[in-house]
């Protein structure tokens, strides 16, 4: 798998509560080090809270500190947490979110993961554009964050890992500093590794945010692959395109996947299923149960491209349409989809997504993730009277500094380092059949040996090294153009 972190993440479990001062007399020592700002985020598995590091030598930095809710028992860490901890130790891509540090707090086995903090998300981009400047998003910027998506999701499929949440709130954009515009995938507490693929990931309950489900989940797949998550992205870069979500079906509480509002929005767009386009459709659970609603309905294709408005022969729609395949083992794959001839044409993508893809072109200048001044970390307290939530770096309690527009870099293009090979992408057949099924034996997806122990901390050397000589951060893989690169 990726470079081992250990070295890099330290759990701190203290449970001295003493404090030097009375209003945190009742705070572990460890959580004495951050000066909390507020929430920035609440979910199902805990709140996110964003604050500053207050010792050298990373005095000032912003630090994302996720709490996680105790166990459905009362008793002990979550498992979820247990999960995302172990994954994320493992994990190490320049488009996945960064774990720093681990903390317990032994008083009420609560437990906290400290990340890099991004200011921006995708669902507060896509809304600034449809509700702040009524415009759509760049082309750049849009093929820049679809790329940095794909090459991250890439990443974790080629070592074995399904993400299973992917939404806008989920994927994150780095704002000023060395990593602006660069994208992270974020929020692992559904992911899965998947090498064993005959045992059932359905006992796992429901995944997905609803708009974002693919119709296997929804019609009760009890086997799915990394397809799941290609689904989910290609409902993405529909969302991107027209700044509103592509599905938007209504949720239904219920313990099993079934839900026939999502799927009559899936079967409106993309016209009814048919088992000679999706050979396995008559053995899903809910395809052979629900003939009055699912079979009997018979839906008239509008056209995706009437929808997102775009050419039908255009290299956007193929591979949106490629993304959003009904049967999964035709669904294009992330190795695949970063092939695409879209990657190829201008705007050619680029390392930093928030930038203008030409000279003179204005800069949007997105506002910072919203942050809840009047919570503290036990989710109740106030902690500080609100405060408007500001752009680029200055949120409340630091110093605002307006952002300096004529300082920003036009964007730099994904560069092919010498000696940096892609990862290898396999033909549509031999992909689905060994990767996309879990069943390619000894080797990952993307035909990549797992490293541990001595090779894995000589990759890492070997690709830090890189980075240091890679004036685009190291971002690989970016396939020749067709046209000269403008650096």
């Amino acid at each position: 798998m990726a470079a081992n972190n250990n070295n890099n993440i330290t759990a701190t479990n203290n449970n001295n509560n003493n404090s030097t001062n009375n209003n945190n007399s009742n705070r572990p020592a460890w959580l004495q080090q951050y000066e909390l700002i507020g929430k920035i985020g609440e979910g199902t598995y805990g709140l996110v809270f964003l604050a500053r590091i207050k010792s050298h030598p990373n005095r000032g930095k912003f630090i994302a500190i996720k709490k996680f809710k105790q166990s459905k028992d009362g008793d002990g860490v979550s498992p979820t947490a247990v999960r995302e901890i172990m994954l994320l130790r493992e994990i190490d891509h320049e488009n996945v979110v960064k774990l720093v540090n681990v903390h317990i707090n032994h008083a009420d086995m609560s437990l906290y993961l400290a990340f890099d903090y991004a200011e921006h998300d995708l669902y507060e981009i896509i809304r600034h554009h449809r509700e702040k400047i009524n415009q759509s998003i760049n082309q750049y910027t849009i093929k820049s964050i679809l790329w940095q998506l794909l090459n991250g999701l890439n990443y974790l499929h080629s070592n074995w890992i399904i993400h299973r949440d992917l939404k806008p709130s989920n994927i994150l954009v780095m704002g000023e500093g060395e990593e602006q515009g660069v994208v992270k995938i974020a929020d692992f507490g559904l992911a899965r590794i998947y090498q064993g693929p005959q045992k059932p990931l359905s006992e796992n309950g429901v995944v997905v945010t609803i708009w974002y489900r693919a119709p296997e989940l929804l019609l009760g797949a009890k086997h799915y692959t990394s397809a799941v998550d290609m689904w989910a992205v290609g409902c993405i870069f529909a969302e991107l395109l027209t700044l509103k979500p592509l599905f938007q079906g209504q949720e239904v509480k219920t313990p099993n996947p079934f839900q026939l509002d999502q799927l009559d929005k899936i079967f409106k767009v993309l016209g009814h299923p048919t088992q000679e386009k999706w050979p396995m459709l008559g053995n899903l659970p809910y395809w052979q149960s629900d003939q009055q609603h699912i079979q009997g309905h018979k839906y008239d294709n509008p056209g995706l491209y009437s929808i997102v408005h775009l050419p039908q022969k255009s290299p956007a729609y193929d591979l949106l349409s490629k993304m959003l395949e009904y049967d999964p083992r035709k669904r294009i794959t992330a190795s695949q989809a970063l092939e695409h001839e879209y990657f190829r044409i201008d705007p050619l993508p680029g390392c930093n997504a928030l930038v203008p893809c030409q000279p003179g072109e204005k800069v949007v200048n997105y506002p910072a993730r919203p942050v809840d001044t009047t919570t503290d970390f036990e989710g109740t307290t106030s902690v500080q009277p609100s405060q408007p939530v500001l752009s680029g770096n200055a949120v409340p309690g630091s110093v605002a500094a307006a952002p300096v527009v004529a300082a920003r870099p036009l964007h730099r293009q994904i560069p092919m380092v010498p000696g940096m090979q892609r990862m290898p992408g396999l033909g549509m057949g031999a992909f689905n059949l060994a990767s996309q099924s879990g069943m390619g034996g000894a080797v990952n997806p993307g035909s990549i040996p797992m490293q541990r122990g001595a090779a894995a901390q000589s990759h890492q050397q070997q690709q830090q090294q890189l980075r240091r000589n890679d004036p685009g951060m190291g971002l690989r893989g970016y396939p020749p153009p067709q046209k000269s690169r403008r650096l």
